[in-house]
């Protein structure tokens, strides 16, 4: 979701919204929260874009993971989803369709995610994605909200995959980056989200089209903190530091990066290539979890015991400012 580009669509319109809605993209949250009674909540989401990786039936389980992790990033359960698909009607054979589809539902299969329906257009790019509901407690869903004065910053997944991705197209990209940046991609958010649900996390993200410090700055708006993180604690795949230097930065960054950094300030020695991967859009990137530093080290061990990449990125300093500190 384009938050700006949202807002300013809607400005000045009216619409309804029911007393049961209990977040919607005012918030800039990862997904809609409606709640059905007072043990049950539906969790709704959407995401589609055109293919990344040049094999369908991987393109095809990189866009259901993505799809699927908003839903783990707002601490739900996904249960059904339906395909949303865009396809030229000349040009490409249907077997393509029919594996990305098959990788679509080789997650929803593992994850038990009933598959319901879904809709296809004839359009000249291909675009695959999903359509997702899932359930969670209405008292117990987690926002990109209500981070607070001391808590600990968790990254789950390394970045750079926008940076791999651009390279890949340019025919840059080495076997070994093109491998480890799919198979992020392909790695669900399931196993963090339940780990973070067994804590007392105070908010969370998935780290997606807007790039880390893009993300990070919707939690800390909506939060009105301050935070600062540590660049040298950041997981990023090797190869991403090295492409950028190249020159291999979607433009995704660098508006990103237009969009937020005036409440971003960079320690001087930080390099330009640190900056642009910070602001790499990234797919089926990782949660963010924002919780108390006493809750820390259980998260961790329960993180390692499903083997999810964590590290420590950062810490919330104070309340107000609206800053982030990248030192």
């Amino acid at each position: 979701m384009n938050p700006e580009l949202l807002d300013k669509a809607l400005c000045g319109l009216v619409y309804y919204k029911s007393p049961q809605t209990l977040a919607d993209f005012k918030g800039n949250e990862d997904a809609g929260i409606f709640k059905l009674t007072n043990e049950i909540a539906l969790v709704q989401t959407v995401d589609f874009f055109t293919p990344i990786v040049d094999d369908p039936f991987t393109f095809g389980k990189i866009a259901a993971a993505n799809a699927l992790s908003d839903v783990y990033a707002m601490g739900g359960k996904p249960v059904t989803a339906m395909n949303l698909v865009a396809f030229p009607s000349d040009g490409l054979d249907l077997s393509v369709l029919r594996e990305i589809i098959k990788g679509g539902l080789a997650v929803l299969n593992e994850t038990q995610v009933s598959l319901v329906g879904g809709h296809s257009i004839t359009d000249k790019e291909i675009k695959y994605g999903l359509s997702v509901t899932g359930i969670v407690h209405p008292d117990k869903f987690l926002r990109n909200s209500g981070m607070k004065p001391g808590d600990s910053l968790v990254l789950t997944k390394p970045l750079g995959t926008g940076i791999i991705n651009t390279a890949l197209k340019a025919d840059l990209a080495s076997a070994e980056a093109i491998k480890t940046a799919e198979t992020i991609m392909i790695t669900l958010n399931r196993e963090a989200s339940h780990a973070m649900m067994q804590v007392s996390a105070n908010a969370c993200t998935d780290i997606t089209g807007f790039g880390f410090l893009g993300h990070l700055a919707e939690m800390v708006e909506n939060s009105d903190v301050t935070v600062e993180i540590d660049s040298s604690s950041l997981p990023i795949i090797p190869e991403a530091l090295e492409y950028a230097q190249m020159g291999m930065v979607p433009g995704g960054a660098y508006r990103n990066k237009k969009y937020r950094q005036g409440m971003i300030d960079f320690h001087p020695g930080i390099a330009l290539d640190m900056i642009d991967v910070l602001f790499d859009p990234q797919t089926s990137g990782g949660l963010l979890i924002s919780l108390p530093e006493s809750e820390l080290p259980l998260l961790i061990n329960l993180l390692s015991q499903k083997q999810v990449t964590n590290s420590i990125v950062g810490k919330v300093l104070h309340s107000g400012g609206k800053k982030i500190i990248v030192s």
